[in-house]
């Protein structure tokens, strides 16, 4: 699918065009040739467990009560049980009960639901091990699915009405990079694959995917894609080296440990630098992207630029995008793990001490590592966009950059604005402007009649 630019951009001149084919299509055919020598055959399946029976139901009443005293309990303990304490009716959805209403006690402790009337809840049947013909209901959560729909509904209907086709692009791209995700990345490291090369090839794919999909097949696309991979390769360098050096073993979270003890053949170091590419890859798509982007327009704006003037141009672009950037790389992080970083305040041993254990060094590694990769994606990408933009471009004989003969054998039209222009444009500007009064009185403003607008 095409870009939906509103102006054709000069074409590339066809051997830029092959070395990129050159240099794309033999990455794309190892990229998925690894993909298929990768690709999880064997991967194991969850035991199948006794699971509990969940029916849907809506609750219709909510009755409080006091708390019944507690037991004998330790010198200190509440004298009552943690309220809320009652019943709630539910009017059963599905199930050998469906169309009644039953009773279940008000959910109390850690993390309980909160219920009210009108609630639409799922309920677990619970069955007495001394008389299986004695079974009880109790609420375990929200339905959550028709909310989630309509979360859903909303998302895509914002990005069509903005993006339009390139909307419509981006969220087959998002589908495109969770098949991938669900499909091969994630059971691949369950079938004991090295979490790092599934990780690189894993997101490679996605790029290549999301990348054509959503912004076309173009010259501009291509050197994003390179720009992306070569960033990808060199974080996953950074994090073995950063992981190496600070001795992390993965182990730093308690999903990690649990994790462990389900499938102790998965290798928690790979896992966590596997994290560490994959989250960066969206953040790696859009500066790459924007970066070539911002190359091509700067380009065209101003075909006088030389390649030296372009490439300090669409930098200073680009450390202005990795400022805003980075800082959004950190809150990221450190929105995901907000109840860790809240231990840093309940946590009684010295902050240096803290900072160093294995659950902070490692979100602190995955920022830095991502960062720096960040950085080297902005002039890798530049430097690329910039040989590409300015490819076919020869010095005429007054100094001028032009374009040479396209594909077709035409040549297009002068990239740069001559000399005696940009002199006249420059005396013009610098002269104060005084109403000429008189035909032949000499003025530095030019004839009211004459049009200022000097082609650039």
């Amino acid at each position: 699918m095409g870009a939906d630019h509103t102006r054709s951009a000069p074409p590339t001149p066809p051997g830029v065009r092959r070395i990129l084919i050159v240099t794309v299509v033999p990455l794309i055919l190892v990229t998925l040739v690894a993909a298929i020598v990768l690709w999880p055959r064997d991967a194991p399946r969850p035991e199948a467990a006794d699971d509990t029976p969940r029916y849907h139901g809506t609750v219709t009443r909510v009755v409080t009560e006091a708390c019944p005293p507690n037991p004998v309990v330790p010198e200190g303990t509440p004298t009552t049980a943690q309220g809320p304490c009652g019943t709630v009716t539910v009017r059963v959805q599905d199930g050998p009960d469906a169309g009644q209403e039953v009773q279940t006690p008000i959910p109390a402790g850690p993390g309980a639901p909160r219920v009210s009337t009108g609630d639409d809840i799922i309920l677990v049947s619970l069955i007495d091990p001394e008389d299986p013909s004695i079974s009880s209901y109790n609420i375990a959560e929200h339905q959550r699915g028709m909310s989630l729909v309509w979360l859903a509904v909303l998302f895509a209907a914002a990005i069509v009405a903005f993006g339009r086709l390139r909307g419509l692009a981006a969220l087959a791209g998002l589908a495109a990079s969770f098949a991938i995700l669900l499909t091969f990345v994630l059971p691949g490291i369950s079938a004991g694959q090295p979490p790092l090369v599934v990780a690189i090839v894993g997101s490679a794919l996605i790029m290549f995917v999301v990348l054509y999909l959503t912004h076309g097949v173009s010259a501009q696309t291509s050197v994003a894609v390179l720009g992306t991979l070569g960033a990808l390769v060199l974080t996953g360098l950074l994090g073995l080296a950063a992981t190496s050096a600070t001795h992390l073993t993965g182990f730093g979270s308690e999903d990690a440990t649990t994790l462990s003890m389900f499938r102790a053949d998965v290798d928690l170091h790979g896992l966590l630098l596997a994290g560490i590419i994959i989250g960066s890859l969206g953040v790696l798509d859009d500066v790459t992207v924007t970066q070539a982007a911002a190359v091509t327009e700067l380009g065209h704006a101003n075909p006088n630029f030389s390649r030296r003037e372009l490439y300090r141009s669409a930098t200073r672009v680009g450390r202005a995008h990795i400022a805003s950037v980075v800082n959004t790389i950190v809150l990221a992080y450190a929105g995901a793990s907000l109840p860790l970083l809240l231990l840093l305040t309940a946590d009684s041993r010295a902050l240096g001490q803290i900072v160093t254990s294995e659950f902070l060094a490692q979100e602190i590694v995955r920022s830095v590592v991502a960062t720096l990769g960040l950085i080297a994606a902005v002039p890798l990408t530049t430097a690329l966009a910039v040989v590409v933009t300015t490819a076919g471009r020869r010095p005429s004989p007054d100094g001028d950059e032009r374009r040479t003969p396209d594909g077709d054998g035409q040549t297009a039209a002068t990239v740069s604005r001559p000399a005696t222009d940009r002199a006249e444009a420059l005396r013009a500007l610098s002269t104060p402007r005084t109403r000429n009064t008189s035909p032949a009185a000499p003025s530095g403003w030019p004839e009211p009649d004459r049009s200022t607008d000097t082609t650039w």
